[in-house]
């Protein structure tokens, strides 16, 4: 059993490209947990096991891998987890910086600060998540350092700690400048040597050690007074360092070529002598309970993750905040309020498995056994009356129908999709009332199509899908307030409901998309009756008045009503409820909102007058267009319905120079003329 004092969970995040699968496979070869390097350009990395991550060369879904590093201060176990880095694929980032105590951002030295690294920075922020910078890819044509780690503090407005300098750019990027210990790190044929400074790299290593020395002594009043009187060591600094990444005052950012071997060693040094240990972050939970981390308190788990294994069944990733479990032991969904036993607990490596036979506070395993139990649920031993916080699932923005060429795979394909969508909070699927179809619903193209590929490919279920659709919704301008009724009389019992509603608009609250609120005066309803209210009120929002899209930012109040002693029924009053709110929906001015998407288009720049232009007949707006040497970076947001098949458009319009990211932004108003033309 490990000390938790030098357990490191940590993920690796960036933009798309960045060489966060090809960082990870470094650290893992470096480590020595493989022999052998694997390449995401042959499709034998590690971390990328899937056969869509192979062919496409991306990372689909977040791994987990445990290994072990020393430094002169700690004996680490690490579990690290390499993350997708495309925007469809947001859920696995933000599901697996919730669990993570640490993580290392890739930046790319030529390519800078994209939108993706916004999207993952600020994920990070969300969740406290101390981390290092590690900008990559230094030997790169274009590269830049100093001047990339400016654009860091100006954008994300933090405080950074240069700890290595390069020596070299581009292809004489020889290797780094350690200015913890002051010596340089310099990789021959992957092969490490440490050699004292250089004259003609003194000044600048003094004058960003002298840097790094006052920024400590800035923050960290007990190593002021060592500052002060010359007494400090390098186990000093690196004490000081590791308290200031503990409490997010400080970044410290490290450089090298993953691809060319280059500064993994370094790196691995700084994330076990840096990144906190479980101890040091704690516990985050939404019921402001004390909880110690540790491996004698009572179990506490948090389910980040199921996966559906096609010789295991569904596989939960926990992560263990405090206490221990062992197979066979009953345990409690404090979520859902129900019991599940553990069959067998598992140490993940990527797609290989190793059975425990005990797991304890501050791990990361894999759970065999839970049925019921499923994305942010929170487990305990018994009922703790504790909930740990919850993962934050984005709203899908696109659909299309599927359905199997097969007739006879139709409930095969609905059980499959249903598992599917426990696999992936951000996938979600309905059945259309009117036409039967199965309509699914992602983050993006790229997104559906790899859950197709799967359906297809790994679960040999053929079928045929439709173009993308728009995933709209439908809000109101106006407060109105509402009866509804439901009698009926038959001979015998009768049923009544009766309730008034008030809805209006949510306008300035970005959280919430849907409030419920009871202000009944007196016992007009009684209680046992505002659950079903609640419930024919959250059966109506999903289908608007416009066109049946689900209906947001919107705030219901039950205001009044009444009801009969003997005929009044719970199905009653949700179908009042209904009755109710649709009718508020008709004369509140319900209005059609889309998704506007946020694109970064990268292009040469004779091509910028035709991308302006093709963006303006897009319904676009331009936000900024940045020159970086030859290239052009136009920021715009676009309206999604706009952005089907844009990758061959752009292709085509520049000759297959530029190239483009998207990610959600929000969703705004459908222009009267749009509306008419998606009615349809």
């Amino acid at each position: 059993m490990n000390n938790i004092k030098n357990i490191r969970n940590i993920g690796i995040i960036a933009h798309v490209d960045a060489g966060k699968t090809t960082t990870t496979e470094r650290i893992l070869f470096f480590s020595g947990f493989s022999h052998k390097i694997g390449e995401v350009h042959t499709g034998n990395t590690i971390t990328d096991w899937m056969k869509q991550e192979q062919e496409r060369g991306i990372t689909i879904t977040s791994a987990s891998v445990t290994f072990f590093w020393k430094t002169n201060f700690f004996n680490s176990s690490i579990n690290l987890i390499d993350t997708p880095g495309h925007v469809d694929f947001t859920i696995e980032v933000e599901r697996s910086l919730r669990v993570l105590d640490g993580a290392v951002i890739l930046i790319c030295a030529s390519s800078g600060i994209q939108p993706q690294t916004e999207t993952v920075w600020n994920q990070s922020q969300k969740f406290n998540i101390p981390k290092i910078l590690f900008i990559n890819k230094l030997d790169r044509i274009g590269a830049k350092y100093l001047s990339i780690i400016e654009d860091v503090k100006n954008k994300f407005l933090c405080n950074i700690l240069i700890i290595s300098l390069n020596i070299g750019i581009e292809n004489t990027f020889l290797g780094i400048i350690d200015l913890i210990n002051m010596k340089e790190l310099i990789w021959t044929n992957s092969k490490l040597e440490i050699k004292n400074i250089k004259n003609e790299n003194l000044n600048i290593s003094n004058k960003y050690r002298n840097i790094l020395l006052e920024t400590l002594s800035e923050y960290d009043d007990f190593f002021l007074e060592k500052y002060i009187n010359s007494n400090y060591i390098v186990s000093d600094i690196i004490c000081s360092i590791r308290k200031l990444v503990i409490s997010n005052k400080i970044i410290p950012v490290i450089c090298g070529s993953s691809l060319k071997n280059k500064g993994i060693e370094f790196l691995l040094d700084s994330i076990v002598n840096f990144l906190p240990s479980p101890i040091d972050v704690g516990i985050k939970n939404v019921n402001n309970i004390n909880y110690l981390v540790s491996s004698e308190k009572k179990f506490l788990a948090l389910l980040f993750k199921v996966f559906n294994d096609p010789y295991l069944g569904l596989l939960s990733f926990i992560r263990i905040y405090s206490g221990s479990i062992k197979p066979g032991q009953i345990i409690f969904n404090n979520s859902k309020n129900i019991k599940e036993k553990i069959f067998r607990i598992i140490r993940m490596f990527a797609n290989s498995k190793k059975d425990l036979n005990i797991a304890s506070a501050g791990d990361i395993v894999v759970i065999i056994g839970l049925k019921e139990s499923f994305t942010g649920d929170t487990l305990s031993y018994d009922n703790e009356k504790i909930l740990l916080e919850k993962i934050n699932i984005p709203l899908p923005v696109i659909s299309i129908s599927i359905e199997p060429i097969i007739k006879n795979d139709y409930e095969k394909l609905l059980n499959l999709i249903s598992k599917l969508c426990k696999e992936d909070p951000s996938l979600l699927f309905k059945i259309n009332d009117n036409t039967g179809e199965l309509i699914l619903s992602g983050m993006g193209e790229l997104h559906l199509e790899i859950i197709t590929d799967r359906i297809n490919k790994e679960f040999n279920i053929k079928t045929k899908t439709s173009k993308p659709q728009v995933s709209y919704k439908e809000s109101i301008k106006k407060k109105v307030i509402q009866e509804g009724k439901y009698i009926k009389q038959t001979g015998g019992r009768g049923q009544y409901g009766h309730v008034v509603l008030k809805i209006e608009p949510i306008i300035d609250n970005i959280e919430n998309d849907f409030i419920f609120k009871i202000e009944i005066i007196g016992g007009a309803i009684p209680k046992e009756y505002f659950l079903s209210i609640e419930k024919g009120i959250l059966e109506q929002i999903k289908s608007g008045v416009i066109l049946g899209y689900p209906v947001t930012k919107i705030k219901i109040t039950l205001i009044d009503g009444s009801f009969h002693p003997v005929d009044s029924s719970e199905y009653a009053f949700k179908n009042a409820a209904s009755i109710a709110l649709k009718e508020a929906l008709k004369k509140a001015n319900s209005f059609l909102l889309e998704p506007i998407m946020k694109v970064e288009i990268i292009s040469p720049k004779e091509y910028l007058g035709i991308i302006i232009s093709d963006i303006n007949k897009k319904r676009g707006n331009i936000v900024s267009v940045i020159d970086n040497n030859n290239f052009k970076i136009i920021n715009s947001l676009i309206p999604l319905r706009e952005l089907f098949g844009y990758s061959t458009e752009l292709r085509s319009n520049t000759k297959g120079r530029a190239n483009y990211n998207m990610e959600f932004y929000n969703y705004f108003e459908v222009p009267k003329y749009i509306l008419e033309k998606i009615k349809k």
